[in-house]
C-alpha cells in the first residue's frame, strides 16, 4: 500500500472517528453529514495531487456525496471526467488514482467519463441524476464549468419530471406503498428521505431551485411547510446516521432487533408505557407522513408550474367537493375557511376517495386543508 495513501488512511479514521463522537454527545446531524463529505474532500485533494492529476481531469463528487451529505456508512460517489478521450499518460494516471482511492479503505463508487459521453449517457436518468448534484472536488474549474453546461443543455424538464414520478410510483408499490411498515427502509419506503430527494432533483433540474427555501421563495410552498419540511428530513437523516453507526454498515431497514439500540442511541428511553422502540418509530412515522403529505403537494405544484392548468372540466360532488384532473378537490381551492364552517367535510371527503375509485388521490389545496 502506498505511504501516503497509509498516513491518509489513518487520519481520515481519526476524523471520522472525532465527528462522530461530536454527533453522540448532541451534535447536529446535518453539520455531521456535511463535515464528512468535507474530510472525504480534502483527502481525495490530496490523492488526486499524488496520483499526478493533469489540467485535463478533474475528480467530481456526486450523488449524496454531491451535494454534501456523507452519512457514516455511504458511498462516495466520484465521476473522473476527462477534457478529451484518455492518452496512455491520462490511462496510467486514473490507474494510480484509483489505486489510491481504494487504499485509504473508503466504500469509492467511481466512474470514469469523457466530457461527450457525459453528455450522452445523460439520458439515463439515474446517470444524470447523479451530475445533477455534482461538486468539482479537484481539477480545473473551466473543464467543471464545461460539464455543468453540457449536463444543463440535455436536461428535458417535461420528460424528466414524467420518469421520475414513474420512478417513485414504481418504488413505492416496491416498497408495497406503505409509509408505515413496521420495518420501514429511511431511505427508500414511501415517507423516507428518497421522496424529498425526488422533489429537490425535480425541482433543480426544471430549474425552479435546490432547496426547501428556494421553493417556499417560488411560491411551491409556505415558509412554513418549508420549515415542518426540513424538521422532519432532519429527523428521518438522525435515524438513518445512528442506524449506520448501530449496525457498523450502510444499513438503511430499521428491523425490529435494532430498532431499540437505535433508539437508545437518539436520547429516547422507554416510558411506563412503551418500549423505546415504540417511541422511536412514532418518532420516524410522524415524520414520514410530513414527507408523504410534502412530496404529493410539491410534485404537484411543479407539475402545475410545468405543464399548465388545463385539463378536464371540474365535475361537482357537493357543495365543498368537486373532482378536477381526476383528483379530489375543493370547490374552492382558495378557500382556506372549507372545513372550519363544515368540520364534516373532513370525513367525507375521505368517504368521496373511498366511493369514487376512479380519483387518483387528493389535490394540493386539499391536503393543506385537511
Amino acid at each position: 500500500m502506498d505511504e501516503v495513501a497509509v498516513k491518509l488512511r489513518d487520519r481520515l479514521r481519526r476524523e471520522r472517528d472525532v465527528l462522530i463522537q461530536v454527533f453522540n454527545a448532541g451534535g447536529s446531524v446535518d453539520r455531521l453529514l456535511r463535515d464528512l463529505a468535507r474530510s472525504a474532500d480534502q483527502l481525495l485533494r490530496e490523492i488526486a495531487e499524488a496520483a499526478g492529476v493533469t489540467r485535463h481531469i478533474a475528480l467530481i463528487a456526486v450523488g449524496g456525496y454531491g451535494r454534501c451529505e456523507l452519512f457514516p456508512h455511504s458511498d462516495v460517489d466520484v465521476l473522473i471526467l476527462l477534457k478529451r478521450p484518455a492518452t496512455d499518460a491520462d490511462t496510467a494516471t486514473i490507474e494510480k488514482l484509483i489505486g489510491l482511492l481504494w487504499d485509504l479503505g473508503l466504500p469509492i463508487g467511481h466512474s470514469v467519463r469523457t466530457l461527450d459521453e457525459c453528455a450522452s449517457e445523460a439520458h439515463d436518468i439515474t446517470v444524470l441524476t447523479s451530475m445533477l448534484e455534482a461538486r468539482l472536488i479537484a481539477g480545473p474549474r473551466p473543464l467543471f464549468n464545461s460539464f455543468r453546461s453540457a449536463i444543463a443543455a440535455a436536461v428535458n424538464r417535461e420528460a424528466y419530471f414524467r420518469d421520475k414520478l414513474l420512478e417513485q410510483q414504481q418504488r413505492h408499490i416496491k416498497y408495497d406503498e406503505a409509509p408505515y411498515s413496521l420495518e420501514p427502509n429511511v431511505k427508500e419506503s414511501p415517507g423516507g428521505l428518497r421522496d424529498l430527494q425526488v422533489v429537490l432533483w425535480i425541482a433543480r433540474a426544471s430549474g425552479y431551485g435546490a432547496s426547501w427555501a428556494e421553493l417556499a421563495r417560488r411560491g411551491f410552498i409556505t415558509a412554513e411547510e418549508a420549515s415542518i419540511i426540513r424538521r422532519s428530513e432532519r429527523r428521518i437523516k438522525e435515524i438513518r446516521a445512528r442506524l449506520h453507526l448501530v449496525t457498523d454498515r450502510r444499513e438503511d431497514r430499521l428491523v425490529f432487533d435494532v430498532q431499540s439500540a437505535v433508539a437508545e442511541l437518539s436520547g429516547l428511553h422507554a416510558t411506563a408505557t412503551r418500549r423505546s422502540s415504540e417511541v422511536l418509530m412514532q418518532h420516524y412515522y410522524r415524520a414520514a407522513k410530513v414527507v408523504t403529505t410534502m412530496n404529493t403537494i410539491l410534485l404537484q405544484n411543479i407539475e402545475h408550474r410545468l405543464f399548465g392548468r388545463e385539463g378536464e372540466e371540474a365535475r361537482l360532488l357537493d357543495a365543498t367537493f368537486v373532482i378536477r384532473n381526476e383528483l379530489l378537490d375543493l370547490t374552492d381551492p382558495s378557500d382556506s375557511t372549507a372545513f372550519s364552517r363544515d368540520p364534516n367535510g373532513i370525513l367525507r371527503a375521505f368517504l368521496l376517495m373511498a366511493q369514487h375509485r376512479e380519483l387518483k388521490g387528493m389535490s394540493a389545496p386539499l391536503m393543506r386543508s385537511l
